[in-house]
């Protein structure tokens, strides 16, 4: 089990690396976009669809990275108030729901990916980008974000975090 946790941990911070990276690149080709239209009045074909795209597939690869490092919205005024037992009662409650909306959003994505690996969609540019392309970061984000709250709550009920990293003792 602990080589389970240590893997998807390491596979959430490469897929936060992943999606850096896919930020930067985005940059790029913005970058020489305006070169291209601005300064040398060239056409541009594949540019905006690629930023788009990439954006969009960082915030779905990267979410398993958020989830690691525990960086999605989180109001801490219940979990300040109670003790430890119900902390933990309502982290892994908590863990279980993102599990869940992550599980039905991986399936669904899975289902439109499927779609249009095998009905050969396009997008309705000049680009013709496959459209399985930029359908996959949906899957793939959500499937390993499904493994990184899988992973808290093994964590949770193993004593190896704290929920909502509050210590026992920091209850006011």
């Amino acid at each position: 089990m602990d080589l389970f946790i240590a893997v998807v941990k390491r596979t959430s911070q490469g897929c936060g690396i992943f999606a850096a990276l896919l930020v930067g690149s985005a940059v790029l080709v913005v970058c020489q976009m305006v070169v291209l239209r601005y300064f040398l009045s060239a056409s541009t074909i594949w540019q905006t669809e690629f930023v788009t795209f990439s954006l969009v597939g960082a915030t779905f690869i990267g979410s398993p990275y958020v989830a690691l490092v525990k960086g999605h919205v989180n109001v801490d005024l219940l979990p300040l108030q109670v003790g430890h037992r119900a902390r933990l009662r309502l982290a892994l409650f908590a863990s279980s729901v993102a599990l869940l909306f992550s599980a039905v959003v991986f399936v669904t994505g899975l289902q439109l990916w499927l779609e249009a690996w095998e009905g050969g969609w396009r997008t309705d540019t000049i680009w013709s980008l496959p459209l399985w392309i930029p359908y996959l970061p949906m899957p793939v984000g959500f499937g390993l974000m499904a493994l990184q709250y899988l992973v808290d709550i093994l964590c949770l009920l193993k004593g190896d975090e704290m929920p909502f990293g509050i210590q026992p003792e920091d209850r006011p």
